[in-house]
């Protein structure tokens, strides 16, 4: 009895509740898809949900840069509400990942991600619309589904585009192409605070809304993850199945199952008379994707893409002669949104079953991927593999063959510490796409780079293991730091990566000098290569607090620092040499703004604020003519087209700057700037002359293979061994050679007056699809170099070694550029 009575009061209960539970419309005041909802209200909303309906939780994971919240909320029965803990068990023991569960996976589990890009803004209305359909009109599917839904990836992109539109949108609404409200100004809403696509940094967790999520992610492991998208006004809606290129590790199950989704989406879309299209341009490939993370994790993971995208707006009309609406684009996201769940549901038992088979990596072609580097490579590799829960662990004396990373068939790699990574743990397969030599593509035509393995990111020499290694007694990393007695002379620190950049700019932003040396010396018995940094107590004779400082920051950055009692050097240079120059704490202008690549600046931005934590001053390229540039000592150019404000005028005022003791440091397109104009020894590559009757031959190339004819000239981001002059302080920190990753076929000449400090000599990518074509484009080319003009320099890195976060061993190139090339006028 008394049973039955609480069974009855809480359905009483839940009916009260349902009763007060407001539409959309009834709690915004408006119909979804008649405007464009603020952030704040969408979060309002799904609380009302979650507070009026037991089939709905709520939870904020996080907030935004902007400290807007992260939040997502969980749907599913009433009963499975009260046992949630042990459905979230039973997935994860079922991979591997724990023990401890008891009860037996036999549920699906959907997460749907909505607005990651954030003037795709049609999806957050959607997650309105399909949770409020879902929990009153198809609840019987939450049976045996838990659905796990994120209204806005990306809430600060998202109001961006938003508080925009709301503010230059007419009323109502204009649908003419021509239209303001059409036209996004720069940067526009697509990316999160600091201008990164957050749909590239699943792998890489280089952004705080990437990092909270995964936390998340990891302690539900879904069977089925949907990102929504828009596109173009004109291409109508993708959905699956994906296109090639698949990754090998994909299984047959993954990619039926994608395909009976896309099928039930049909059925819906062909009911209505919508058109869509399957198995086009999104393929399963790079890895940070949100379709592509998940399905490498064991999840059936799909990108939707519907028209509209920033262009959209409320209503436009579109080239095919009739008129896009948000309406349309909310309704068609609820209906695969909706479609989704309905299959997961339908098959929660076989879903569970392959999913399981998933986890098991017996079959993969590398058993072990064995690191050798220093201990700070280990530690920053160490924090991703951390967030995204893969083991590892540090091996002494180690001595493995293998396929080694330089494009070489064999190799041997000896170590007297190295860290090893096995593919025999729940995460295999995504060990195996992230470590893998060289990826395995069934056709060149892909969305994406091709290449990004983490071996070369990180700078570790390393083989791929087809044998699971076993390397004597695991051990652990220690700590580089040692309290710093007093020294009669100075202090001294190698200069290896960014944990070194990180100490410097924390003592030049506490007014300590700093030194370093262009040449190799050797103080007290020890040996210190160039670009060691000095702290000389002569230079810091008025901070009585050195020591204590210098502690300080050695601690927080777990850096060794060497205390000398005398500058005598018993080779090489001492102390007061010239060739043991000042660091003059830059003063740092990043420009942005119309033309400029708001991803190229905003890893920049990042890098400075983030990770190397120094300030920089942003300022609008507009501006530039009217700025005094003499209040700066270092102007970068990110990844962008310049030629509006570089005129003869403006590029007059640049290189007077230059001239008078400045450096630019310009990243990619930013170089054509200054290539082929007067007094720069900068050019662009000439392309070979070819035989003159080859210019009138007839092309019979059929239509149908013109696309993949096409890839001889792509460069679909490889990767390259680079040679090196490591006695160039903008190499210091590296060894005779660098590997690249190179996007695109953007190349340069050699430097005819200058120092080519990195360069490709042959064809040589190690990774990557390069075609034919593009491959003698990049041949004998300058990657990283400096020309001087006066007392100052240009500073030319072809390859942005900032790009998306990832490429942590390129950083320092950056960094060199910043303070240590040319960086020895004395500031009074």
């Amino acid at each position: 009895m008394i049973h039955r009575f609480t069974l009855v009061l809480f359905f009483l209960i839940s009916t009260i509740s349902q009763a007060q539970l407001q539409s959309p419309a009834d709690f915004l005041g408006y119909e979804l898809g008649t405007a464009f909802t603020r952030h704040a209200q969408v979060v309002d909303y799904l609380e009302h949900v979650a507070n009026n309906s037991p089939l709905v939780t709520y939870e904020k994971y996080g907030e935004t840069y902007e400290r807007r919240p992260l939040t997502y909320v969980v749907i599913t029965s009433s009963e499975n509400h009260q046992n949630l803990e042990s459905i979230r068990k039973a997935n994860l023991q079922q991979t591997g990942l724990i023990n401890d569960g008891s009860a037996v996976a036999d549920k699906s589990i959907v997460w749907l991600s909505y607005n990651v890009h954030g003037n795709e803004a049609s999806s957050t209305e959607a997650a309105m619309n399909t949770i409020y359909k879902l929990i009153t009109e198809k609840k019987d599917w939450l049976q045996n589904t838990v659905v796990i839904m994120d209204p806005c990836v990306n809430p600060d992109g998202r109001d961006r585009y938003v508080n925009w539109f709301n503010q230059v949108a007419s009323q109502p609404y204009d649908p003419s192409q021509a239209a303001a409200e059409h036209s996004e100004p720069w940067p526009g809403g697509r990316p999160n605070h600091y201008l990164f696509d957050l749909n590239r940094d699943w792998a890489w967790a280089s952004q705080i809304e990437t990092q909270e999520r995964l936390k998340v992610y990891n302690q539900w492991m879904p069977h089925v993850h949907v990102d929504f998208h828009e596109q173009g006004i004109n291409n109508p809606y993708y959905f699956a199945p994906a296109a090639e290129p698949f990754h090998e590790v994909i299984t047959d199950f993954q990619r039926q199952f994608q395909t009976e989704i896309g099928q039930n989406h049909a059925s819906y879309f062909d009911k209505e008379g919508w058109l869509y299209f399957t198995r086009e341009r999104f393929d399963l490939l790079y890895p940070s994707y949100g379709d592509t993370y998940p399905t490498y994790m064991g999840a059936i993971g799909m990108t939707y893409e519907q028209a509209g995208h920033g262009r959209a707006g409320l209503g436009i009309n579109t080239d095919e002669g009739y008129e896009l609406t948000l309406v349309d684009r909310v309704a068609h996201h609820t209906t695969t949104g909706l479609s989704t769940i309905e299959v997961a549901s339908k098959n929660a038992q076989r879903i569970n079953s392959e999913f399981k088979k998933y986890f098991n990596n017996d079959d993969l072609k590398f058993k072990s991927f064995v690191l050798s580097g220093t201990s700070d490579q280990y530690k920053s590799l160490a924090s991703l593999l951390d967030q995204h829960e893969i083991a590892y662990s540090f091996r002494e004396s180690v001595n493995v063959t293998g396929k080694p990373y330089n494009g070489k068939s064999s190799g041997t790699l000896k170590a007297d510490l190295a860290m090893v990574i096995h593919t025999d743990q729940p995460r295999g397969k995504m060990v195996q796409v992230l470590f893998e030599p060289q990826t395995s593509l069934s056709t060149p035509v892909t969305y994406d780079i091709t290449a990004w393995n983490l071996v070369h990111a990180y700078g570790f020499d390393a083989v791929a293991s087809s044998k699971k290694v076993s390397v004597g007694t695991a051990t652990t990393l220690k700590s580089n730091y040692q309290t710093i007695p007093n020294a009669n002379a100075g202090y001294i620190i190698s200069w290896n990566g960014m944990d070194d950049a990180r100490f410097l700019a924390a003592l030049l932003k506490d007014g300590i000098k700093v030194r370093f040396s262009e040449k190799p010396f050797t103080n007290n018995g020890v040996e210190y290569d160039r670009g060691s940094l000095i702290i000389a107590k002569s230079d810091n004779v008025r901070n009585a607090d050195l020591l204590a400082k210098l502690n300080q920051y050695a601690r927080e950055y777990d850096r060794k620092v060497v205390a000398v009692n005398s500058s005598f050097a018993s080779a090489g240079p001492d102390f007061g040499s010239p060739d043991v120059k000042l660091i003059n704490a830059p003063r740092i202008a990043l420009l942005k703004g119309d033309n400029i690549s708001s991803l190229s600046y905003g890893a920049a931005w990042h890098f400075f604020e983030q990770q190397l934590e120094y300030p920089a001053t942003n300022l609008d390229l507009e501006d530039l003519g009217r700025v005094e540039l003499s209040n700066f000592d270092v102007i970068v150019m990110p990844n962008g087209y310049y030629g509006s404000v570089l005129n003869d005028a403006g590029l007059d005022k640049i290189k007077t700057f230059v001239r008078n003791g400045g450096k630019v440091v310009a990243i990619g397109s930013a170089m054509n700037s200054f290539a082929g104009k007067e007094g720069f020894a900068l050019k662009n590559k000439e392309e070979e002359s070819e035989d003159e009757s080859k210019d009138t031959e007839a092309d019979f190339t059929p239509y149908a293979d013109r696309e993949v004819e096409s890839t001889k000239y792509f460069n679909s981001g490889s990767i390259f061994k680079v040679n090196l002059d490591k006695t160039h302080p903008l190499a210091f920190g590296y060894g005779d050679e660098y590997y690249t990753l190179k996007l695109g076929t953007q190349s340069m000449d050699y430097l005819s007056n200058g120092y080519n400090v990195g360069w490709i000599d042959q064809v040589n990518a190690v990774s990557g699809f390069v075609g034919t074509e593009a491959n003698r484009e990049l041949e004998n080319t300058l990657v990283f170099g400096e020309e001087r003009m006066g007392s100052g320099s240009f500073i030319y890195l072809v390859d942005d070694p900032l790009f998306r976060a990832f490429w942590e061993n390129g950083k320092l190139f950056f960094v060199n550029s910043v303070f240590l090339v040319n960086n020895n006028k004395p500031t009074l």
